[in-house]
């Protein structure tokens, strides 16, 4: 039996505006109406597994375990307090996985990878999967296709008579030059980051080669927590581990290894396989029309090719425009050649060093209960749209520097304020004074939405003292 562990963590930064540290494109729809995670677990319906493990970051665990039963999918759910690369995730999910003393193999896979060929991608796992049994560690090589210099490269070597091959070097990302050589050579794939192996097999090899990092992370494993439906990490072990590929960690030295047994295994996998690494990928894998464009949302194109376009929530209009990348968010708007898709990230590291908030966060931020959309802020006040699902509530709290004023739009809220509990219904609003013990709820079977104006010396997200919270945030 097979446990999908899926490595859920990463921000997305080269898909930015649209991707952002608190909600990266893992969590998107940007290939299909579901997520990119959901779409990883989807495409498992074919095998026989067990049920998956995630591994994300802490601050991602709402979004994570929603859009999971968004999908009805049990899962183990682990945070990650802070990113320590993916030789540690997939160590923590290695013990996790033989606890109770089982030693199933592991399908490591990533969260925002697009995989169009299902069917031929399950029949390669389950391929895969007959030589971990026998104890190799296997990794898919993507067929290659055009000399790629943002891939790292599998070398493979002698090979077997089921069409898979030893693996006999894990290569970095090459210049242009030696990419068209391997792309002609025909023995190297692209490396996909996706493994099979027994949990048993993967410690044993990290016990060899990083024991520092296996030390760690048992220290972690038998220090959990359980919150809710997580199995919260202590911050305190695992800010101590070192942060290391499984690449670096495990796969290069034993590849070098000259012990005869230490067999490593590559698949070849052309399956129409894409990492969604730009703003280029994501017109690779999604419809164009007769001009070559992709457009999604409110777009006029006239006299334009070759160009991508995604808009929000207003009309965005091109006109003789080609080979460009136009996204337009709630906050921000990214136009970009094609070309130079892949230096979006030098702009959220400017947002970075000028300690703006857009690189991070969306001006729509969704929580466990909901959502808010800060639609107006100025001097002393903002002016946000909450949104709160039926059944959910939210914490209660009280602010130190700010009043709060609150006008439902649409549903029931039931407001406790102060020492009164009590209903405001459509077209009624109430008043929070400074200081105030507060709470919202909907407790009706339709979302509740209403206008919440903050006024204040200080309007900060920080200037919440939590007391009682269902989702363990007090």
């Amino acid at each position: 039996m097979i446990v999908p562990v899926i490595m859920a963590g990463g921000s997305g930064s080269r898909l930015w505006p649209l991707s952002r540290s608190l909600y990266p494109k893992q969590f998107l729809n940007l290939a299909g109406e579901k997520t990119m995670l959901q779409n990883t677990i989807a495409r498992l319906n074919g095998l026989e597994k067990s049920k998956p493990i995630v591994i994300c970051n802490n601050e991602h665990r709402f979004i994570a375990a929603e859009q999971l039963q968004e999908i009805g999918v049990d899962s183990t759910i682990i945070l990650e307090p802070v990113g320590r690369n993916t030789a540690p995730a997939i160590a923590l999910a290695a013990l996790k996985a033989i606890e109770n003393g089982d030693d199933p193999s592991l399908l490591i896979l990533a969260a925002d990878h697009v995989i169009e060929n299902e069917a031929e991608f399950v029949k390669v796992v389950e391929l895969a999967s007959e030589h971990a049994d026998k104890g190799e560690v296997v990794t898919f090589g993507i067929v290659v296709n055009a000399p790629e210099t943002g891939y790292g490269y599998i070398h493979r070597g002698e090979s077997f008579n089921d069409g898979t091959f030893a693996v006999n070097q894990f290569v970095e990302k090459p210049d242009l030059a030696t990419a068209k050589s391997f792309c002609e050579s025909g023995e190297y794939y692209w490396n996909s980051g996706m493994f099979v192996f027994r949990a048993s097999r993967y410690l044993e090899e990290l016990a060899k080669y990083r024991p520092d990092i296996l030390s760690t992370c048992r220290q972690c494993m038998e220090n959990t927590s359980d919150d809710l439906d997580f199995v919260r990490i202590d911050e305190s072990l695992f800010s101590k581990c070192p942060s290391e590929s499984i690449d670096y960690a495990v796969m290069e030295p034993l590849c070098s290894s000259r012990d005869a047994a230490a067999k490593v295994v590559v698949v070849p996998l052309d399956a129409n396989w894409n990492d969604i690494g730009s703003w280029s990928a994501i017109m690779d894998v999604n419809e164009k029309d007769e001009n070559n464009n992709c457009l999604s949302g409110d777009v006029i194109a006239v006299d334009s090719k070759n160009c991508l376009v995604l808009g929000d929530d207003r009309l965005v209009s091109i006109l003789g425009l080609d080979n460009m990348v136009i996204v337009d968010t709630k906050d921000t708007l990214l136009v970009a050649d094609r070309s130079k898709v892949q230096q979006v990230k030098e702009i959220v590291e400017k947002l970075k060093t000028a300690d703006r908030v857009e690189w991070k966060i969306h001006r729509q931020v969704y929580r466990p209960w909901g959502s808010y959309d800060s639609i107006d802020m100025g001097e002393r006040y903002q002016v946000k749209r909450i949104t709160v699902k039926p059944g959910a509530k939210l914490s209660v709290q009280m602010h130190r520097h700010r009043a709060e004023h609150w006008v439902v739009v649409s549903g029931t809220a039931n407001v406790t304020n102060g020492d009164k509990t009590f209903l405001v219904s459509e077209n009624q609003s109430t008043y929070i004074p400074i200081g105030q013990i507060h709470a919202l709820e909907n407790s009706g079977k339709v979302p509740l939405e209403l206008i919440e104006v903050q006024t204040g010396s200080y309007l900060g997200e920080d200037d919440i003292v939590r007391l009682q919270d269902n989702y363990g945030r007090a």
